[in-house]
């Protein structure tokens, strides 16, 4: 059966004509020394053949159906997986510029949406693994997810699966595209009439013995939906407006206990004091130029992701809302934004996610472009490995990833390994062109956060 992309993802994937808004995600992790190359690939191997989208490409589908995943017979592991030597001192300033070229290219369209770098030549003989990804192949959950499959407990490499057999490529037949498409379009509103059925005689029935609750409940949905997409006709920020191609990443690390302990201290969870770390770096990144800043938009992923979800897959939707930047106060900014997320996480939109991505997908491109490039930041919080893992008899050091700006000025992504939080920058250098200053500030916004847990 034909695999369509999810609204969602068809969204994504459809944004891209501006090359602004693409939707590629890098992961660095940094290794000890040389992981054993045929056991790691062994394990890639695997995974292409459990996860059908690995070994799949995108392909358009007569309209309005959405683009599928289709087997081609060219696939190439090893095109897949590349293997690279850094000269000279092999420091992480030079692993950070291969991620971020790497980060700026598009993906062959005419292969699978992934790539693999191995990077030898490290100080102190230590070697790096660079990751590209699509971001209609897994979320940071499902990413974690799949290294899981990659990395051992210990140094000693245990025992892998035997491969299950390649899958087959099928004949395309003459018209087995519109053939699908007629079905999906079929499909779809057929399950459109079965739910109008089934709804609409119980929201009537509602409707005559609780005429004013049935009218505030969709009234209070109808409002959730418009938060959900309102446009955003300029940033919040009077400094970072402007868009650009040109990417510069960077690194940071948090310990994960205090960060813990200060937002236990405020009432709150992890991830808010997480953006209320970033909130303060924006808000001291201001103060630098001089700017005074308020709120500013945010773009944050919520997962929708179950257990009964399997391995991957995209399963987020990314809620815009405000956070209060300019508060100074560090405990009253977490405070604020646990106020803020909580309200956002129970939207009563987030149901219907995939129905509003199929309604997106049917505004003009240029609108949906024009309304991205005016969020100032996104934040996303990864829960990563808890425990030290090993790649192909390597012990892992460290790990980061780098999100997807999606047309705002900077992505910062939190991915937890251990007991670190480790903090990736995608910056917009034409939004933010002085990134030494911006790291300073994004420094200084945790550090407030850390105070509180002294």
């Amino acid at each position: 059966m034909t695999a369509f992309m999810r609204a969602s993802d068809a969204f994504t994937w459809a944004m891209e004509s501006d090359p602004r808004l693409r939707s590629t995600v890098v992961s660095v992790v940094l290794l000890d020394r040389s992981p054993d190359w045929e056991e790691v690939r062994r394990r890639f191997d695997l995974i292409s053949r459990k996860l059908p989208m690995f070994r799949q490409r995108v392909v358009h589908s007569p309209p309005p159906a959405p683009p599928r995943w289709e087997h081609y017979r060219d696939f190439d592991l090893d095109y897949h997986l590349r293997r690279a030597s850094i000269p000279g001192p092999g420091t992480l300033d030079d692993v950070l510029e291969m991620a971020r070229v790497a980060e700026m290219q598009d993906f062959d369209r005419a292969r699978a949406l992934w790539e693999t770098t191995f990077v030898d030549g490290l100080a102190n003989g230590g070697a790096a693994v660079i990751c590209k990804f699509h971001h209609a192949l897994t979320d940071g959950v499902g990413g974690v997810q799949i290294a899981m499959h990659l990395f051992d407990l210990s140094e000693d490499m245990s025992r892998v699966e035997p491969l299950p057999p390649e899958p087959e490529v099928a004949e395309p037949g003459l018209l087995g595209g519109y053939r699908d498409a007629v079905r999906y379009d079929t499909g779809l509103l057929g399950s459109a009439l079965t739910g109008a059925a089934t709804r609409v005689p119980r929201l009537m029935y509602d409707g005559v013995r609780r005429p004013v609750d049935t009218i505030r409940s969709a009234a209070s949905t109808a409002a959730s939906v418009y938060r959900t997409v309102r446009p955003i006709n300029s940033t919040g920020s009077p400094l970072a407006t402007e868009r650009g191609l040109t990417r510069r990443l960077g690194v940071h690390q948090v310990p994960m206990r205090p960060l813990r302990e200060a937002a236990h201290r405020c009432g709150a969870a992890l991830n808010d004091a997480f953006v209320a770390g970033v909130a303060g770096g924006l808000r001291l990144y201001h103060e630098k130029h001089g700017v005074a800043v308020g709120d500013l938009h945010i773009t944050m992923p919520i997962s929708l992701r179950t257990k009964d979800d399997g391995m991957g897959g995209n399963r987020i939707t990314l809620m815009r809302f405000d956070v209060p930047v300019g508060e100074a106060d560090p405990a009253k900014r977490i405070q604020a934004i646990r106020r803020r997320t909580a309200a956002v996480r129970n939207e009563r939109s987030l149901p219907h996610t995939q129905l509003i991505a199929g309604m997106l997908n049917l505004a003009p491109r240029w609108y949906i472009g024009s309304v991205l490039r005016h969020v100032d930041f996104v934040a996303s919080d990864v829960p990563g490995v808890p425990v030290p893992v090993f790649l192909g008899g390597a012990a892992v050091r460290a790990q980061y990833a780098f999100g997807p700006t999606i047309g705002s000025a900077v992505n910062v992504t939190l991915l937890t390994y251990v007991d670190t939080c480790g903090l990736g920058l995608n910056v917009d250098t034409t939004a933010i062109p002085d990134y030494d200053l911006f790291r300073d500030a994004i420094v200084g916004g945790f550090d407030e956060l850390l105070s509180l847990a002294s």
